[in-house]
């Protein structure tokens, strides 16, 4: 029987695919202030600029490939049963071949409509920009398939209850500090080993986890060593 392995993933474990930051200096919360582009009061302001701001991160996804780090966890799938909770709206775990990925904070490759939250779409990455006027089959507006500051974060409760099977979890490029992800770590049984892949400090209120400082790529491979 394969061990349980969950893994959380942020911002970091796709940087070196390119992948802009939010947070870090020159990230772009720099360039576009959240209650501009990532609330639903914004879109209701300002449709036009949200939509913008999510069709050119779009684009820039569309440029980038997985890296060592995102091989490096689908490859583990061979010796563990791995689940991969992921902060991160980009489908690059997907791409590399991880098959159980639940997504926290939703999915660039998809829209939603604005007047029913389950008739959700995958964008053809063909045309993958989002206008005003594509509207669902009912009539409604389409908005990017992402969770906004403020709105609830509907696979929280399935992300939990993983956690909690969990016989080895590991951190990988999350700063910690977003919840209710970052709380995540607080349903990890005392007992099960934990590893943290950041090149940075990373304050949290565990001190039993070993820290791999290295980058996504670098950091899986050690933690390979460790594991296995």
């Amino acid at each position: 029987m394969k061990k349980k392995l969950v893994v959380l993933t942020g911002a970091g474990m796709s940087a070196e695919s390119g992948i802009a930051t939010f947070r870090d200096s020159g990230g772009l919360w720099e360039k576009y202030p959240i209650e501009q582009v990532a609330t639903p009061e914004a879109f209701h302001e300002n449709p036009e600029l949200v939509l913008e701001f999510y069709n050119i991160r779009r684009r820039e996804l569309l440029k980038a490939k997985p890296n060592a780090g995102h091989y490096g966890l689908a490859a583990l799938e061979k010796d563990f049963e791995i689940y991969i909770i992921t902060q991160n709206v980009d489908n690059l775990h997907e791409q590399a071949g991880s098959s159980r990925v639940i997504h926290l904070h939703g999915e660039l490759m998809k829209s939603r409509s604005t007047g029913d939250e389950s008739a959700v779409y995958d964008i053809d990455p063909e045309q993958p920009d989002l206008h005003i006027g594509d509207k669902c089959e009912k009539g409604f507006q389409l908005r990017p398939h992402i969770v906004w500051f403020g709105e609830m974060v509907p696979m929280m409760g399935e992300a939990e209850a993983i956690v909690r099977k969990a016989e080895v979890f590991v951190i990988i490029g999350t700063s910690m500090n977003v919840y209710p992800a970052a709380g995540l770590l607080r349903d990890v049984k005392m007992n099960v080993p934990v590893f943290l892949i950041d090149p940075k400090d990373v304050s949290t209120n565990r001190y039993d986890i070993h820290h791999i400082r290295k980058g996504a790529s670098e950091g899986v491979e050690e933690l390979k060593k460790l594991i296995m």
